[in-house]
Formats: C-alpha cells, structure tokens, sequence
C-alpha cells in the first residue's frame, strides 16, 4: 500500500448489484496518514467506460479522510462472468499537495501534480472490485458455492446484509428458500448466522419453515426452530405432508397439535392422508379427537369415516372423537360412512348405542335431546337392537311412545328377524305390545326361525297378550271377522306354537 494514503477497509470495493437497478456503486473511503502535510489523489479506472468514479481526484487534509463512490455503469449488459470476483483494474495516484494554500482543499488537483517528476508520486494497482448484493448472492446460493456467499455477506455493509429478498424471475424470492430448495443445510445456517428473515415469506406464501416442512427437510427444520422460527402454521404442513419425525420436532418445541391453517386442524389433514403415525402424535400433544372445521364443520371422524378408514375410525373412538357430531350439512360420521358405501365402518359409528341406552332407562328427555343432536332414529346398538327394541323389552311405554311419534321403524329387525313386538312379548310387557300394535306393528312378523309374536306369547302363557295379539290380527284384515282370518290366526298360532328363542335380557 502506498506511504500516503490507506484504503479503509480494504484495497477491495464491494458494488452493490440489486434488482431492477441499471448500475452498481460502492465507496471506498481514503484517508491521509500524514500528520502536518494535505495529500493530493486520482482514481484512474482501467476502463472509464464501464466506471464513474466521484470524486475522480482531490486534496485529503492531514489525517482527514474522504469517501469515494464507484460506479459499475451497466448491469443490464451482465456482469463479469467472474462475479462477485472482477480482474478489472483501478490506479490509485498519490501526492503530497504542492502549494496547497494557492490551490485550495476544495480544487481538484491539476494532472501535472500527479506527472511531475520532481515529486514523488506513489501509485497502487491493487485496487479491485468485488461484486456484492441480491442478485450476486441469488446467483451464489442457487449454484450452492457455499464459501463465496459468505465472503459477500462479510463484504456487505452491516446495515444491508442481512435483507436476504432478492429478484429472480420476475417474482420475489428469499435466499434461505433458493438454500431450502436445494435441500442445502449447509447454506441455511450461513444465512441464518447473518440474521436471515426466519419468517419472511417466499413468493410460494411459505415461510422458511413450512417451506422446509414441505421439503421434508429435518435438520433445517431445526436449524429454523432454533433461530426462533414459528411452527405455528408449520404443525398443519407436517401433518399433511405424513412426516411424522419433523412433526415432532414441531410439536416439542412447542407447536400446537390443534393450530388450525384456514379453519382446519392438523389432525384433520392427518387424517386424510391416513398417516396414523401423525395422528398418534398429535393425538398424544392434546389435540382434540372431535375438532370441528371451520369450512365444513367436519371433525377428523367425519374424514375417516369418508375414506373408508376403519383403523383411524376406531382410534379416534378411542382417544374422544364424538360420533354424534354433525357437520354443516347435518350428517354425523355414520352418515358419511352410509354415503360412501363403507359398510364395515356401521358398527363402529353407528349412533343407536347411546340412543339405546336412553331408551332402556325411558328417560324422554335424553332421547329427545340425543335425536336433536343427530343420532340416527334407526340406529342400531352393538346387539343389532334400535332404541324402540330396548324399550319394548324393558316396559317403557312412554319412550316407545316418543320413538314412534318421532318416525322409528316399528317393524324393525335385529340379526334374529326379532321385532320391538317379539320383545316386548317376550318380556310379558302387555301394555307396550299394545302401543306396538295400535301403531301397526306387523303381528305376523315371524323371526329368522319362524316364531310370530302370537306364538311366543301362547308358548309363555301370557293369555292378555295373545288377546291384544289376536285383536290385531282381526283388525289387520278388512271386512270383519271372516273364517278366512280365523284360519289365519290359527295358522299363525299352529306356526309359532312352541317355537321361541327366549331373548337374553340386556
């Protein structure tokens, strides 16, 4: 370096290359080491036509210092091909001021001073240009030269090097998704040690790290979680993507199992990709097995009721879900399931158990607000029974009464061929097989082994119950009591007598 002058901070001029910009420019800042004597300078580029320099020359005062702009005249003709590096050429030109009272601080030095060669005249050709900014480090990071965007990074100034958003292709990227792209940890801690934007969008709308949850990308996933990245959003991306490792990398450092992206919570998006690895996670961090979406109103049982998932239906079951939820469209889970064919998914949703359960108690008012909530009147409880089933057998005229008045099928069966009216005669319950009866019950209904409710109750000797039986076989038939309908209830005694299977009592 020359006696007089010193390039702070070095002899190599970063010019910053941002989008949309026609040139680069940058300063160089000298600076007079002598302590009594003004110092006179000229700039000279090898090629003036492709730099400006301002000032190109000038008088520095005693250990004063002035800053020079450089300017690169025409990005949009392309950089050197070895940018950020550049072979072009700069000579630094430094006097001691002769007659600096006559020529004053503020003139330009005249070209003589720097020819005289009474003088000596120090010059430097170490001066070079090294290429910094957005679109050099797009240009980098893309390419994965991993040593060189650090070196412009540290070439940066402090109060830019950080805004790592850069133009490319006309849309606006971020250099820690082109490095998440690549799949390049590497890369990604570089630019989180110069304080990347860890929750700055790309121009996909992804932060960094659901950007690297969509990739799959684990280690960066820590990388981001460690620098204080969010994984509010990033919880529901894992779980759609099925990947259950980054999932729980999400959820320990403190993702909420239940944040919901656009209304719908991440078990729902488990759930529809049929990862139940995910949904094991989640449903192990709290997450609500009966969540409803904000769109449809589904919960992840009306998903896996939808797909046909058996397994996922039963773990839901298991860890809470509510099968008597109904979504916007006013169906349960059972229903979906109906809709879409997915038979062997009815035992396990089936809404008629808890409706059974009021019914065999003959508690109404449960019944009433179990119906208002969307249990299906005819469902069916795990022994096949509907709820009028249960309360025929156990005496319940006035849950057998509501039932009925709410639409129930009276004649219903259950694997046996059993109607309400075979329990209830069974059971010896003469006033609810009269209510069955004067709302239509098929008397001669027989079971799957050919046993009519007249029959069993002969068999059983409950002569007040055959009395109100043979009184709705003479009344189902029109035009009186004929020979022919006297032949039928014989018929229908002779067929029967004899010939009932006790129910178990439930």
């Amino acid at each position: 370096m020359d006696r007089l002058l010193t390039l702070d901070p070095s002899n190599v001029v970063p010019l910053r290359v941002e989008p949309g910009h026609r040139s680069a420019a940058g300063a160089v800042t000298l600076r007079n080491v002598m302590y009594t004597m003004p110092v006179a300078f000229r700039l000279l580029p090898a090629d003036r036509n492709r730099y400006a320099v301002a000032p190109p020359s000038g008088i520095i005062l005693p250990l004063k210092s002035i800053t020079i702009e450089i300017t690169y005249l025409d990005v949009s003709g392309g950089l050197p091909t070895t940018a950020p590096y550049c072979d072009d050429k700069f000579e630094l030109q430094s006097v001691v001021a002769p007659a600096y009272e006559a020529a004053g601080a503020a003139a330009p030095p005249p070209p003589e001073w720097f020819t005289n060669k009474k003088k000596q005249v120090y010059s430097d050709l170490g001066i070079r240009v090294f290429f910094v900014g957005s679109v050099v480090l797009v240009k980098l990071v893309t390419a994965g030269r991993m040593e060189e965007v650090r070196e412009v990074l540290e070439r940066s100034d402090a109060a830019w090097r950080s805004a790592d958003a850069a133009a490319d292709g006309g849309g606006r990227r971020r250099l820690l998704h082109l490095a998440i792209e690549q799949g390049r940890a590497d890369l990604v801690q570089l630019l989180l040690e110069f304080d990347a934007d860890v929750e700055g969008n790309g121009r996909s709308g992804l932060s960094p790290l659901e950007a690297a949850v969509a990739a799959g990308e684990g280690l960066i996933v820590e990388l981001l979680l460690a620098k204080g990245a969010s994984p509010a959003r990033a919880v529901y991306m894992a779980a759609r993507g099925g990947d259950a490792e980054v999932l729980g990398l999400l959820l320990v450092k403190g993702g909420s199992a239940d944040a919901a992206v656009d209304g719908e919570a991440p078990l729902h998006a488990a759930v529809a990709g049929r990862r139940r690895d995910c949904v094991r996670l989640l449903l192990g961090n709290g997450a609500k097995a009966d969540a409803q979406s904000a769109r449809d109103g589904e919960t992840p049982l009306h998903v896996a009721a939808r797909i046909g998932d058996e397994q996922m239906v039963r773990m839901l079951l298991s860890k809470g879900g509510d099968k008597y939820v109904i979504n916007k469209a006013g169906r349960t889970a059972y229903d979906v399931a109906a809709e879409n064919g997915h038979a062997r998914l009815f035992d396990a949703l089936k809404l008629g158990d808890r409706l059974c359960a009021a019914a065999r108690r003959g508690d109404v008012r449960v019944l009433g607000r179990v119906l208002d909530g969307g249990a299906s009147i005819n469902g069916r409880d795990q022994n096949g029974w509907t709820a009028l089933h249960r309360a025929a057998f156990k005496g319940r005229v006035a849950a057998a009464r509501a039932l009925i008045d709410r639409g129930i099928e009276v004649d219903a069966r259950d694997r046996e061929g059993y109607t309400a009216l075979h329990c209830a005669v069974e059971a010896g319950q003469a006033e609810v097989a009269e209510l069955l009866v004067k709302k239509g019950a098929d008397v001669a209904a027989a079971t799957a082994k050919g046993a009519t409710a007249v029959g069993m109750a002969e068999a059983m000797e409950y002569k007040g119950i055959v009395r109100i039986l043979e009184q709705g076989v003479k009344e189902g038939f029109d035009g009186g009591d004929t020979a022919e309908r006297k032949v039928e209830r014989r018929r229908l005694r002779r067929r029967s007598f004899g010939q009932s299977t006790p129910l178990a009592v439930v």
